[in-house]
């Protein structure tokens, strides 16, 4: 691992008059389905005629169909083709619309999300700073950059990491420690990982925020792009 450089770090920005990075959702859907895999570790994306199909291999998770354009007929067919459980559905439709398409021995799952995006611009604002004793390390490997935040103690307190598939890049397993919130440690892990992408040639990031994490995002200027919401057979909690 290594220190953090010193150099400014680029803003993540809205394009110009609050347009997205995306032509259209689909596109951020793909991009998004894309370094997600690559996040995870996970196998390459299959395409399939109503989106995309990942194996991931966790016992909670073993794999995900991703529905950029769900509809009711679609849903109930490969809803009702899946015997196994920890098959997750991941769509871009309101968690009313989803549960009302639902069969039984299916429900909402992990709870309302959002998908966002925004512009990568390396020659933005300057990182905020990092609150007093804290240390921000990261690394590349993989494929994938990962950055942490430790106490003065040395203990954990937050991190995230980035995948860069091309000219786009996904942020994902953005997490903070309770007892270090509200210190800004988010934004600067967001500016960090901007940093890498943008030196990689990414132009564009997406990511799939909680409701807590989408006001921290849309603090750093990201956009709702669409609303994420999941379903399974075997409802719990989605990985971290």
């Amino acid at each position: 691992m290594s220190e953090e450089p010193e150099h400014p770090l680029p803003a993540l920005v809205l394009a110009p008059g609050g347009a997205v990075p995306f032509a259209t959702t689909d596109d951020a859907v793909r991009a998004w389905v894309r370094g997600w895999a690559v996040s995870r570790g996970a196998a390459e994306p299959v395409g399939r005629d109503w989106g995309y199909t990942v194996e991931v291999g966790l016992p909670h998770e073993v794999a995900r169909h991703v529905l950029p354009d769900a509809d009711e007929t679609t849903v109930r067919e490969i809803a009702g083709n899946t015997a196994a459980p920890a098959v997750w559905l991941k769509t871009f439709v309101p968690p009313q619309t989803l549960a009302a398409w639902l069969p039984p021995g299916w429900a909402l799952a992990g709870g309302p999300g959002f998908l966002m995006a925004a512009r990568l611009d390396p020659g933005g604002a300057a990182a905020p700073a990092l609150a007093d004793g804290y240390r921000l390390t990261r690394w590349t490997r993989g494929g994938v950059t990962r950055a942490v935040v430790r106490a003065a103690d040395g203990a954990f307190a937050a991190r995230a990491q980035i995948a860069v598939t091309g000219r786009t890049a996904v942020v994902d397993q953005v997490e903070t420690h309770p007892g270090h919130r509200r210190l800004g440690l988010g934004r600067v892990l967001l500016h960090s990982l901007a940093d890498t992408a943008a030196r990689e040639g990414a132009t564009a990031a997406v990511l799939g925020a909680t409701p807590d994490g989408r006001a921290l995002y849309e603090s750093a200027g990201w956009r709702v792009l669409a609303p994420l919401t999941a379903a399974t057979r075997t409802p719990q909690d989605p990985p971290a």
